[in-house]
């Protein structure tokens, strides 16, 4: 979130992607809504029996396998990601199951420094101290191959709920559920890890309804509904495309969070956050939340993170949260001085290529932070526009791990499979999604992955798709700067990945600016229709180097309204995603 520098943009308007009209919904709206894909209002209908049916393979299977644990008083463990989503599903599985009977439930995250992702045989190792009957990946598990099997040879059944892309072969494990599986019918193959989780833990309580296991244990039937605010922040969190269905549960779970009847964890998240509940929008969930949950799983343990979600005690939570923070401001200075040391191995690059960088960039730092490298290919990704591979040493001293961000045009787990299948010896092992990913490969084999991976994005993409596009809904007329066209747009959402908040853009006289908080850029600004139309502007982390500018007098910029509160008092904002100086 911020205005990169504005060398490498290009503002495009975007097309109305659907024919859509309503009576009912403004006409500013309605385009909005159109050039997201919108084409009947029933797509804006959040309510939850909008839901997609669950009709996703494996579903029945997983439902009979949970019910029978349950019912038989099973320890069932939960195996989760490091990331945010990986919190979000232990939690909910914990807090779900828990509801429903089970007395036995625990969770465990592999610690990335020691384990790395996913259901390993090591994992498994650690798992199997606890003496599980069950395991229960969540947002991990499709690739995890050898530790299913290590699993199932201790006697331990394997579930696996997930939506990362499976590879050639599918773990042989008892059950799995993952929409993006070969034969699953289920229409949105965009579900989080948590909402994956939370369709299965749907599909437990009307097993155990059926067979009358809720009457039976004297036990009130779950409402799910309670669980939609941590459904909410693992799905936004993992920025996964808002279709229908996931803006559904996005917008049930902020219903819920604004209402004041979240987790404790989550109302302390947001309270040292800064943000208030009562006006909270998916954007705090992914700007201000999400990034503190994931603190604790890049620099330290996830089991904080999730402890702080499970926390039934508000000051308990509190102090977890508080934690989370500082693990936050931590990661934020280390990843400014990778950052800056990134930007210099960039400038010697740059004069080695004669100013050409690779197409698929591939960077390599032994003193890197494992947990920080995901953050850092996305900046240098959002700065270069180019498909980034950040890599550090791993603890084994022999291999690295890489984490990868890609741009639209390339699909960077296939582009990893591509390279694969030209050179077998290269990468250990890979796996993600179409924009980002994970692998681990020889630290003597760095070199050829990068020509290898730079030639695989060269033959994919081509010069156009290197230019870093804005895309925009159009220009606003003088009078559609105004605070209540601002909240109302607020209320449109949810908004998010694949149906973006809206962005505007035009040409302003610039009357004043400061930095602000180091390098954030504060502005006055004026419509270029009329002088005395002056509106307030902020743009984060902007090219210090550009900006403040002695000699700027007009700019362009592609800006979302916002309503700035201060004090109790509501203003009109713009957010400013781009900049550029006219003069």
């Amino acid at each position: 979130m911020g205005a990169e520098p504005y060398v490498n943009k290009l503002i495009k308007r975007r097309p109305p992607a659907a024919e859509f009209s309503s009576a009912n919904i403004a006409p500013l709206l309605t385009r909005i809504y159109s050039a997201r894909g919108v084409t009947d209002e029933c797509q804006l209908r959040l309510t939850l029996n909008e839901l997609l049916k669950p009709n996703m393979k494996g579903l029945p299977e997983a439902a009979s396998l949970l019910a029978d644990a349950v019912v038989a008083d099973a320890r069932i463990l939960i195996v989760g990601d490091f990331d945010a989503d990986g919190a979000t599903s232990s939690a909910l599985a914990v807090l779900a199951l828990t509801a429903m009977g089970a007395h036995h439930i625990d969770f465990l995250v592999p610690n990335r420094f020691e384990y790395g992702y996913g259901l390993t045989p090591e994992i498994v190792a650690v798992a199997a101290e606890r003496e599980p009957d069950l395991i229960v990946t969540v947002d991990n598990g499709i690739s995890s191959i050898e530790g299913v099997a290590a699993a199932q040879a201790l006697g331990i059944a394997v579930l696996v709920t997930d939506h990362h892309l499976p590879g050639a072969q599918l773990p042989n494990a008892d059950a799995i559920v993952n929409p993006n599986q070969p034969g699953c019918g289920f229409p949105s193959k965009n579900l989080a890890g948590v909402g994956v989780i939370f369709y299965v833990l749907n599909a437990l309580r009307r097993e155990l309804g059926n067979i009358g296991w809720f009457v039976e244990a004297g036990i009130t039937e779950p409402n799910m509904a309670q669980f939609l605010d941590l459904v909410a922040l693992g799905t936004v969190a993992d920025v996964v495309p808002l279709d229908h269905n996931n803006r559904i549960l996005v917008e049930q779970g902020l219903l819920r969070i604004r209402a004041g009847v979240a987790r404790p964890g989550i109302m302390a998240l947001l309270e040292v956050a800064g943000r208030s509940c009562e006006s909270l929008v998916a954007a705090d969930l992914g700007f201000a939340i999400g990034p503190r949950l994931n603190a604790a799983g890049r620099l330290d343990d996830m089991s904080i993170g999730i402890q702080c979600l499970l926390s039934d005690d508000f000051l308990a939570a509190r102090e977890l949260a508080v934690a989370l923070d500082d693990f936050n401001r931590d990661r934020k200075a280390i990843e400014s001085g990778m950052q800056r040391e990134a930007l210099q191995m960039l400038e010697g690059l740059n004069v080695e290529a004669d100013g050409e960088l690779p197409w698929g960039l591939c960077l390599y730092d032994g003193r890197w932070h494992q947990g920080v490298i995901g953050i850092l290919a996305s900046r240098i990704k959002d700065r270069h526009h180019r498909p980034v591979i950040v890599f550090a040493d791993a603890d084994d001293g022999l291999s690295i791990k890489g984490s990868a961000r890609s741009i639209p045009g390339l699909h960077i787990r296939d582009a990893l499979d591509a390279v694969a299948a030209q050179h077998p010896d290269l990468l250990h092992k890979f796996g993600g999604h179409a924009m980002a990913a994970g692998m681990s490969l020889a630290k003597d084999d760095f070199n050829a992955f990068a020509s290898a991976f730079d030639a695989e994005v060269r033959r994919q993409l081509s010069n156009d798709d290197l230019q870093a596009v804005v895309l925009s809904d159009g220009a606003l007329s003088e009078a559609e700067f105004s605070l209540p066209l601002a909240q109302q747009l607020r209320a449109a959402g949810p908004w998010g990945q694949h149906f973006p908040e809206p962005l505007f853009d035009g040409e302003f006289k610039l009357v004043q600016q400061r930095i602000v908080g180091e390098k954030h850029l504060k502005l006055v600004l004026a419509h270029q229709a009329n002088d005395q139309t002056v509106i307030d502007a902020i743009a984060f982390n902007v090219d210090l180097d550009v900006w403040p500018s002695s000699t700027t007098t007009r700019v362009r910029a592609a800006f979302k309204l916002d309503v700035n509160e201060y004090r109790g008092r509501q203003s009109l904002q713009l957010l400013l995603d781009y900049i550029e100086p006219l003069d």
